[in-house]
Parts: structure tokens; sequence; C-alpha cells
């Protein structure tokens, strides 16, 4: 069987359920949004700020040296295997990055260049780059560690309009992008494949009534569809509110945990889950990302509706620590984690300094 889109950012087990996960960007008369359906066994999480100004040392992998950073952008991140190893998130120049599986995909050899886990390169990004082409240039200083990590591949959007698949094949980075990106849709198959197997549906009249076998495909189908008939008709639907049809559009029954709408333009995430499908939303201008203020969080799953930044408490080792125990235990039918390498997990922020004061 395939696997969901998740997971996780060193080799700590392997998966083996269905896919599901869909991604999608829109640009329509300057406005951007990126959608998102998180699709796992557990919706257990959080959402963090995350500071400029701190100092970073990635975590060891099996096959490649640390890589030492100092994050330049305040961001807001998605966390369930604790904080600094998101699984999407967007960061204050408006730059989105967020994750889905993909069978067939093969890191780079070891060489030179240090590697990091597939989870903390998205926060990598989100740290060091303001912009797609900032992020694709970085792989010519780190890599994906080729050893112990899950395969996948990612979406990214920024906010001058931006988009670019990033998929590791054949152990290299393969990048889809402007002429090459006819459609800013990605779901579990690779983009070729998925433009290929979807051409015909994509060209008629009706593409959104068609149904493929293939669970990806029939996303991506319905998905590129749904963002086509938007950028190119009169449907008067606020973005938003037509991002979030998307996603239940294809959704996964309770398979789907999380769906979450970027609003580049405005730097705001909107965001719901399965047990409480109020949707929620917080604005960058609610945050203080300088170096010298502490980190908040709010755990996604509570009864809460509109704008949430109040509700954000300081972010603490004990709260990560919670989180990271219950997300490895709610994920115990998929795989087990040793306490040691638990512990790895909620212990790493705490090797995080701040070295400056940031403006």
């Amino acid at each position: 069987m395939k696997k969901f889109c998740a997971l996780l950012l060193i080799s700590l087990f392997s998966l083996s359920v269905s896919d599901a996960c869909t991604t999608f960007f829109i640009n329509k008369n300057g406005q951007m949004v990126f959608g998102r359906n998180y699709d796992w066994v557990t919706g257990n999480g959080m959402v963090c700020s995350n500071q400029r100004g701190l100092s970073k040392t990635s975590d060891k992998t099996k096959d490649g040296e640390t890589i030492h950073w100092v994050s330049k952008y305040g961001s807001i991140t998605f966390n369930q295997y604790g904080k600094e190893f998101p699984t999407g998130g967007m960061n204050e120049k408006g730059l989105v990055v967020e994750l889905m599986w993909l069978d067939g995909t093969r890191y780079p050899d070891a060489d030179q260049r240090p590697a990091v886990g597939v989870l903390q390169w998205i926060q990598y990004q989100l740290d060091n780059c303001g912009t797609v082409d900032e992020l694709i240039a970085t792989d010519n200083k780190l890599r994906i560690a080729s050893k112990g990590t899950t395969p996948l591949h990612y979406l990214v959007a920024d906010a001058t309009g931006n988009v670019a698949t990033i998929e590791f094949l054949d152990g290299k980075m393969k990048v889809h992008k402007g002429g090459d990106l006819p459609f800013p849709v990605l779901t579990n198959d690779s983009y070729a494949s998925s433009i290929e197997q979807t051409k015909t549906a994509l060209t008629s009249a009706g593409g959104n009534s068609i149904s493929f076998s293939n669970n990806s495909i029939d996303r991506f189908a319905k998905t590129c569809d749904m963002v086509k008939q938007f950028q190119q008709t009169a449907i008067t639907t606020p973005v938003i509110d037509y991002s979030f049809t998307i996603l239940e559009k294809v959704a996964q029954g309770s398979h789907t945990k999380w769906s979450i709408v970027y609003d580049i333009s405005n730097k705001k995430i909107y965001f719901k889950t399965l047990g409480y499908s109020q949707v929620k939303n917080v604005s960058f201008s609610a945050f203080d990302f300088s170096c010298a203020a502490v980190s908040k969080a709010w755990d996604m799953n509570q009864s809460a509706e509109g704008d949430v930044a109040k509700l954000f408490r300081d972010f603490s080792l004990d709260l990560n620590s919670r989180m990271v125990n219950r997300s490895f235990d709610e994920s115990i039918s998929e795989f087990t984690v040793s306490e040691e390498n638990r512990k790895a997990h909620w212990q790493y922020p705490g090797s995080i300094s701040c070295l400056k004061t940031s403006n």
C-alpha cells in the first residue's frame, strides 16, 4: 500500500498506510493564497511562532555533517513531532513550504554538503529564504539526508507570485516552475506523472467531474480544475472561502486532520482541524518575531473561532514534551520510537540560543 503524505524528519520508522495530502496555489488579481490538506493518523499538533536571530545547528543525520545558521526571518509553523521540525509553514516574507509523500523519491547521495532531515529542511528554508528562487539555490549549500529519511516532495510559493514543486528524483533536485508548471497543484505522484495522467481531463470541459482510480491523480485533477475555474472565470466567492471549498472537495474523510489556507498577500493564516471545524486565523502582525521575544504556541485542537492570536501562550520545553509524546503515542499503529529519540525531539529547542536582538 502507498503511504500518507506526512512525516518525519529522521530515520526513526517506516510507514505503510494509504496516501492523501493535497496542496495548491492561487494568484488572482494579485491576491495570492496557498491551500493544503494534511492527512495522517494523528491530528495532534500546535501552531508555533519562530524568531529571527536564533543560532541553530541541525540534528546529526546518518550520512552527513551538520549545518549551522542564524535565522533571518520569523515564521509561523504547524508542528507535530517537535518545534523546529514543522510539516509546513509561512515566514514573514511570505514564503510558504509544505510537504507531501512521494514514493520513488531518491535524495542525493552523500557528498561534501551538510545533510538535514526532511522536516528540518522546511524550517531551514523558512529561516533563511524570502523567495522560491532563494530556496532552490540552497541546494548548493545543503541536502536532505539520503539515509533513513521519508520520501517527500514539496510545493513552495512566495509573495512575488512565484510557485514551484521541489522533488528529489534519481538523486537530484527536480524543480517545476514558470512554464514548466502549468497547474500549481501537487498531491502524491510526481508532478510530471500527474500532468501526464490528467492532461486530457485538464484540457476538456467538465474536468472536475472526471474520476480516476488513482486517488492521488483524482485529487490532482479535481484541484487543478477548481483552481483553473477560479482564476479564469468570474467566480465571486472570496478566495479564502473558495480555497476551503477546494480542500473540502478533496478531503479524505477522517484521515484529513488539518485544512490550512495561507493568505500570502495579507500575511495571514487560516486553519481548521478534524475535531474543531470552526475556522481560526492568525496574522503575522500579532506576533513579535524579534530574537529577544519569547516564541508562542497554541494547541490546534481547541474550540475557538476567528482570530486566535491572543490565545497563544509562551512556548516551553514542557509543552513541547507533551506534544511530541502524544503525537508519537497516537502514531503507534504506524511506528514506534525509543524514549531516547522522543526526548531528543522535544529537547532540541533547548539547544537554540538568541545570537542577537533583531528589529
